[in-house]
């Protein structure tokens, strides 16, 4: 999918930076729509389906990490990439956003270089695994449908939690190193911590109800049923 074809929501309460925003991602081709609080950015991103949505942490009428939640809990947005936009640099607002489903954040002040890199960086990720559908015991994992199965139910998983599972799923008893995952799932374009995987892994075994992944302390995580 080429850029120009591509949507990108920009959610912010102050003009300057969605007027920046805006032109640079326009320049590169994209299509943009904005939004200057929470509400009008749940509203216009159900009637325009973008490809990404980026969010201020900070915005009226509902936060940032608010609309991603109410976002992420439609099937019709499981699939969407979600960025925020923060400049709260602490590592709990970070990990908060990572919790309800962000795939990045960048920090405020914005770079209009580096929000367009990121942004870049989010779309050349976009890619299905190998397409082998995977049965373990009681767990099918299908990349075509990104669908996930436990005892014949269907499970809801965000995209980064499904590439992730889906990887270690590939290789049960083989132990995944933690930059090994960050490369494969998130990319070395994109600065991203070991807080991010625990986070992921946590959802995952959430989700899931069982205990199929093992933490390899100090070194990585396994699939194993």
């Amino acid at each position: 999918m080429e850029a120009k074809s591509r949507k990108v929501l920009i959610a912010d309460d102050e003009p300057d930076i969605l007027e920046i925003l805006k032109y640079n991602l326009s320049s590169e081709g994209y299509e943009v729509i904005t939004a200057k609080d929470g509400d009008e950015a749940i509203e216009k991103a159900k009637r325009t389906q973008p490809d990404l949505v980026v969010l201020d942490v900070m915005m009226p009428r509902k936060t940032g990490v608010e609309v991603c939640q109410i976002l992420r809990a439609q099937p019709a947005f499981k699939d969407t990439l979600i960025m925020f936009l923060t400049a709260l640099n602490d590592e709990t607002t970070q990990v908060k956003g990572l919790e309800t489903g962000a795939d990045d954040y960048v920090s405020k002040p914005v770079s209009p270089k580096v929000f367009l890199s990121r942004v870049n960086a989010l779309f050349r990720r976009i890619q299905k695994p190998d397409g082998r559908v995977l049965r373990i015991e009681n767990i099918v994992i299908d990349p075509e449908k990104f669908v996930v199965q436990v005892d014949g139910n269907d499970l809801v998983l965000a995209k980064k939690e499904f590439e992730l599972l889906y990887l270690l799923a590939l290789k049960p008893g083989r132990v995944f190193l933690r930059n090994e995952i960050l490369n494969a799932i998130w990319g070395n374009e994109v600065i991203v911590g070991d807080r991010t995987i625990d986070v992921h892994i946590r959802k995952i075994r959430q989700k899931l109800g069982i205990d199929c992944i093992t933490t390899v302390k100090g070194v990585g995580y396994k699939f194993e049923v």
